[in-house]
């Protein structure tokens, strides 16, 4: 289990070259120089530029399929010798997939396919011999590749001839390469329970031979390297929990490998092949998959261990089988992506939601910032084209919609030109409405001080917003609980008379021909203008969770992190301590009058730069862990109420970010689609 320590970094370099070349610990050595894959490298490696989808090699050899199946293989060779019998092992999976070949052979490739009818879209890429079969998967991975499947079979042409001389493991290459074929292919019916238990059992997401799922008795070489490389997901790890499937051949959950493109690796952290059997980064990495799929909340299960009840159930994996998402499952959405006069006389002209985000610096050693999109770019919400490719991205994971931030200051709208947009269309856009109901301030934090704009309910009671945002409310595709509009409002305190004021919007609903409102307020607690109690006595429908607001902060120390800068006077939370406490919440039943939120992140070093509030340690695996704890939570409600808020969907400034980002691709996007659709 990866856990939060005191992190000791001493001489890492010098580590790494005991552990690469199998030299006892208490042995003296001179300090090399550091291994490419040593976390300062890797951070001094880093870049701000974009990458292309595919390396010039593939470009012209890959074409995203149209339709991809369900499932691929993906099939790492070097021993061509072994391709035919690997072939007609495919010939037993039962469904459609797809095969994607990665050659480090150096020869032309022939695929003995006939013969086997469910295999869709085929590439094969060429890859140096590098980083065995691991750095292959890694370019497939970092490609996208694997983004469209929701489970992979990864499997290699495998001789292991050093094994015959290993002295704790029994057997030669040959019988463990047929052992674990034949665990994860062997016949139909093999593959048919292998499906149908992940199609039963949510809690399964790696599946090999029982005999190569080993502990800690196997770290070898690698633990400090695996360590190195967690540390890119703020993650640390014990040396007492490991557990990890040896011999790189398994069924696997989609997630799990395209969440390593959240490592950012490349060739450059793999040594030269020479032979080695341990303490390489091939060798960690296998390591560390082990070690994110507990963390996603997964479990490695052996063949023999699996139950299934259901004997059609895997035909879950036929490419045309139906997906329905778990849970309704809603982003926060910032409309600040565009210029207006205010913002220009504010800040500077120009001023958007960008300029604070590419100015962020990082204040230490892989401190993820400037946290700076990919694929939608420094996007401008005035510009056509832009929402439908949010909308179109946000479709993909599973999501109801988005829940815009609307921002009414006595009857003056600022940033509305977005949503206003959005109801002017036709597009299958489904969105509902938070009023962000506090002060605007050059703090960026709501206080009293250096306000920019103020909340003045004497000066226009908050009974009229309700009739400036009704053409909003009416429209079709405003987001619903039985029929009735959901609308938020983030500090509800703050209005003078709560009960009123709600009633008169429920009345004014009611008159324009709706069944009603479903009205829900943050829960942000009664020192930030949030209520308790009894929701009734208010008229409030119910609570709405907006981590990390009233959740358990638990601070780091400072000296835990490498290189943090003098001028740094913020405050750095635990992102893991967060989530593992949160889930225990969500183990309890939780109220029906409360709808579970998660964060993706929250880091405010872009408005803040050196007294920011920010969290340590998110990352796509823990994040999906955290979201499916809640998904589940409201399981055994009305589907219409299986409402759970994600905070957020493009906050760049405070690095609470669904959407795609150079740090961390599509992967947050990939966890929920995971949790909501697997």
């Amino acid at each position: 289990m990866v856990s939060r320590g005191k992190r000791i970094r001493r001489n890492v370099s010098a580590v790494f070259q005991i552990a690469a070349s199998g030299i006892a610990p208490h042995e003296p050595i001179l300090p090399p120089e550091r291994h490419p894959a040593e976390h300062a490298a890797w951070v001094d490696r880093l870049s701000g530029k974009l990458r292309p989808t595919l390396p010039d090699a593939w470009s012209s050899l890959y074409e995203f399929p149209p339709a991809p199946a369900r499932v691929a293989v993906l099939m790492h060779v070097f021993y061509t010798d072994l391709v035919p019998e690997l072939c007609k092992q495919l010939a037993n999976i039962p469904v459609p997939f797809d095969l994607i070949v990665t050659n480090a052979s150096g020869e032309e490739l022939e695929l003995p396919l006939h013969g086997i009818p469910l295999v869709g879209h085929v590439a094969v890429l060429p890859v140096a011999n590098h980083g065995r079969d691991i750095l292959p998967l890694v370019e497939v991975v970092n490609a996208g590749l694997l983004d469209p499947y929701e489970l992979v079979l990864k499997i290699h042409t495998k001789k292991s001839t050093w094994r015959a001389e290993h002295t704790e493991l029994s057997g030669t290459g040959d019988a463990w390469r047929d052992s674990l074929y034949s665990t994860v292919l062997g016949s139909p019916e093999n593959v048919e329970a292998v499906l149908g238990a992940f199609a039963e059992d949510p809690s399964v997401g790696i599946v090999t031979a029982d005999a190569d799922i080993v502990g800690t008795e196997f770290w070898g070489g690698d633990l400090v390297r695996t360590r190195e490389l967690m540390r890119r997901l703020q993650l640390e790890v014990s040396e007492h929990d490991l557990r990890f499937a040896s011999g790189s051949v398994y069924w696997i959950r989609g997630f799990l490998l395209q969440g390593l493109r959240a490592f950012a690796m490349d060739a450059e952290d793999f040594e030269p092949e020479a032979g080695q059997v341990d303490g390489t980064t091939a060798h960690a990495v296998e390591r560390a998959l082990g070690l994110v799929t507990t963390e996603a909340g997964y479990r490695i299960a052996g063949r023999t261990s699996l139950e299934t009840t259901d004997a059609e159930s895997w035909r879950r994996y036929q490419q045309d089988a139906d997906r329905v998402p778990r849970a309704r499952v809603v982003p926060f959405y910032l409309p600040q992506f565009h210029t207006f006069p205010e913002n220009d006389q504010w800040w500077g002209p120009g001023f958007t939601e960008w300029s604070n985000v590419t100015a962020a610096r990082p204040v230490f050693e892989g401190h993820n910032q400037p946290f700076l999109p990919s694929e939608l770019g420094f996007y401008d919400l005035s510009v056509e084209g832009v929402r439908d490719r949010q909308y179109e991205l946000a479709r993909s994971a599973g999501l109801e919609g988005f829940m815009y931030y609307y921002y009414w200051f006595s009857g003056k709208k600022l940033m509305d030109m977005p949503v206003e947009r959005l109801h002017a269309a036709d597009g299958d856009q489904p969105f509902c409405l938070m009023w962000a109901n506090e002060n605007w301030s050059r703090r960026w934090d709501g206080s009293e001080s250096s306000i920019l704009i103020a909340q003045d309910y004497d000066e226009v009671p908050a009974e009229q917003f309700i009739d400036d945002v009704m053409h909003l409310l009416l429209d079709p595709r405003y987001i619903r609980v039985d029929g009735k509009p959901l609308i938020a409002v983030y500090k509800i305190a703050q209005l003078p008379d709560i009960r009123g004021t709600l009633s008169h919007w429920r009345r004014r609903a009611a008159e324009e021909g709706l069944p009603g409102l479903h009205i829900v307020t943050v829960d942000v607690g009664r020192e930030l203008d949030g209520v308790d109690g009894d929701l009734g006595s208010y008229d409030i429908d119910a609570f709405l969770e907006f981590a990390p607001h009233n959740r358990r902060w638990s601070l780091i120390d400072r000296n835990d992190l490498d290189e943090l800068d003098s001028r740094f006077d913020g405050h750095i939370m635990s992102y893991t301590e967060m989530a593992r406490h949160s889930e225990l919440v969500l183990r309890e039943p939780v109220d029906p009058r409360r709808y579970p939120g998660v964060m993706v992140n929250f880091d405010n070093t872009a408005r803040r730069q050196w007294r920011p509030d920010l969290w340590y340690g998110s990352n796509p695996y823990t994040f999906r862990r955290w979201l499916n704890s809640a998904i589940s939570a409201v399981a055994d409600r009305e589907p219409e109420h299986r409402i759970v808020f994600v905070n957020a969907w493009n906050e760049w400034a405070e690095s609470a970010v669904l959407e795609p980002s150079q740090r961390f691709g599509r992967t947050f996007l990939l966890a929920v689609r995971d949790a909501l659709l697997s």
